[in-house]
């Protein structure tokens, strides 16, 4: 029941889509310009940077908000799992923004969401995050890619950081959270699917902070 719970709470957080409501206040529905993505990278090349960074913004803190409040309502009841919750409340963000039942499950690829996640989750885990995804953008400028190697980064580390005793969880706890961790890393390759035969052509958009977005 706690699992779904966490679910249920992620989701409806991840119902937030910031790329869609920023574009309707601008008077465009993000998902028929460009991409057709509703998540930041689109908006940043549709908008502009500052819609990018705003949409960025408010992706990632659905998703902390989730695990924040799944992580306050389990602490005291639930110690061993609570890593596992929180986990689960991401996975629901993620969902909810990927898959909006109200924009007829089409959302964006839950790259900002899983920023959130990086985030929140344990302390240990932003400093890979921030390398390996700004590291790459800023080398190559494919956001794409960079998101890729997070994910690919995000489930070595799990795997690593629970081995070590990180979590404090038992073995089939262990277990239950690289399986959800593999299967949003799954789910994220799937989204990226189009840009992975983009990235092998080499004819993958590169993305810029700056106007070159708009040539």
């Amino acid at each position: 029941m706690e699992r779904l719970i966490c679910i249920v709470i992620g989701y409806v957080f991840g119902l937030f889509q910031t790329a869609f409501i920023y574009g309707k206040f601008h008077g465009i529905d993000i998902r028929e310009h460009g991409s057709g993505n509703a998540g930041t990278t689109n908006t940043l090349r549709v908008l502009g940077t500052k819609a990018g960074l705003i949409v960025l913004a408010g992706d990632i803190i659905k998703c902390i908000l989730a695990i924040v409040i799944c992580g306050a309502i389990f602490d005291q009841s639930h110690p061993n799992e609570i890593y596992l919750l929180k986990l689960y409340a991401a996975a629901g963000a993620i969902l909810g923004h990927n898959f909006p039942f109200y924009l007829k499950f089409k959302g964006g690829k839950g790259i900002a969401a899983t920023a959130g996640l990086i985030l929140s989750f344990h302390p240990a885990f932003v400093p890979m995050g921030v390398i390996v995804f700004f590291g790459t953008f800023f080398l190559t400028h494919y956001v794409s890619l960079g998101s890729l190697l997070v994910y690919a980064g995000l489930m070595i580390e799990m795997v690593i950081a629970g081995q070590m005793g990180m979590f404090g969880a038992s073995k089939a706890v262990l277990m239950e959270m690289y399986v959800i961790t593999a299967l949003l890393t799954g789910l994220a390759y799937y989204k990226h699917r189009e840009n992975i035969v983009r990235l092998i052509k080499g004819e993958e958009r590169k993305t810029y902070l700056t106007k070159k977005n708009k040539e």
